[in-house]
């Protein structure tokens, strides 16, 4: 009866700490698209000008521009602007309509958050997949070549910038082999081939940053857990080192290792941006380039504002992983 009564206690704590970090998401993602909202509003450039001229830089009549703006809205006031998009946001459209092409962004999010998903999804399995064992390697092999191959194999993937090493893959495929991946997206489902060649790529591009920070931060988690005591005592009852490693350290080595990939998710999104452009992946990366080239306002406001609100998902799902990892942290922590 008393474990009955104390494992209520918990799912109720647990359910008021999730409702408490929802409640916070709110005021989080509303700064953050006032943020965003200011921030279009005071870089260079015109959407109009962009519309009429294709270019921004011809000259268009005072009248078509007058006209354009009253039609796009863009003549009210900046609070009642904000108000009808954040309105948008709410009632599920998501934003309303593109300035420039006048498709939903409903439409738009609907077309591109699937691909950078399959992105991020591929990149963090990748990462997880390579880092954790190689990091578990290193600590058991410590200062040993294992190590040491380790550690310069993730020196590379922390100090060369992703957009380098992009430039490097693309030239390196088109002069060695004459190839270059495909600029026609496929999904998985209607042309798997093509989908593979088309993110294999950015997907190890990627995953070689993200895994150099899980490889060093779990190596570090397990050269710290291997110091403790109890690691000393499950050794002195004679346990198999392979016992000692997976059921005592790596346990505790994986709580500030899934921290860090949970904070890497923003990183990824912003390195997502940078590879959907270079190698033509229509995902939200691509499509904010080419929102912010041609000032779409409410679609660079849409589509970062859901950017924010899935980092703050990610970090809540990590929060929450912390308590089956290890059920002493307090929710309050």
């Amino acid at each position: 009866m008393q474990i009955t009564a104390m494992a209520g206690r918990d799912d109720s704590s647990m359910r008021r700490y999730i409702a408490r970090r929802l409640a916070l998401i709110v005021p989080t993602v509303l700064v953050a698209s006032i943020v965003v909202f200011a921030v279009m509003r005071v870089l260079p450039g015109d959407v109009v000008l962009v519309i009429l001229s294709g270019s921004g830089e011809s000259a268009v009549s005072p009248e078509a521009r007058e006209a354009l703006q009253e039609e796009l809205g863009l003549n009210d006031p900046l609070h009642v602007q904000y108000g009808r998009w954040l309105w948008s946001m709410v009632n599920g459209e998501f934003g309303g309509n593109s300035l420039e092409s006048r498709e939903p962004i409903r439409s738009i999010i609907g077309r591109q958050l699937p691909i950078t998903l399959l992105l991020t999804g591929y990149t963090i399995l990748l990462s997880v997949f390579v880092s954790l064992p190689l990091g578990v390697l290193a600590a058991a092999r410590r200062n040993r070549w294992p190590d040491y191959a380790v550690r310069m194999v993730t020196l590379g993937g922390l100090a060369l910038p992703n957009l380098w090493v992009a430039l490097l893959v693309i030239l390196g495929l088109l002069v060695f082999f004459s190839w270059s991946p495909p600029v026609i997206y496929s999904a998985p489902w209607s042309d798997p081939w093509n989908h593979i060649q088309m993110l294999a790529w950015p997907v190890m591009i990627l995953a070689w940053e993200h895994s150099s920070h899980l490889v060093r931060v779990t190596r570090s988690g397990m050269l710290d857990a291997l110091s403790q005591v109890y690691v000393t005592t499950a050794r002195s009852k004679g346990l198999q080192e392979y016992a000692v490693l997976l059921r005592h350290a790596f346990r505790n080595a994986l709580i500030p290792a899934i921290t860090t990939l949970g904070l890497l998710f923003g990183s990824l999104l912003s390195g997502a941006l940078v590879l959907e452009t270079m190698f033509g992946l229509p995902g939200i990366g691509r499509g904010l380039v080419q929102a912010a080239l041609s000032r779409d306002y409410p679609v660079i406001q849409s589509l970062a504002t859901l950017l924010v609100l899935l980092s703050l998902v990610v970090n809540l799902a990590v929060d929450l992983v912390y308590k089956l990892i290890d059920p002493r942290i307090s929710e309050g922590t």
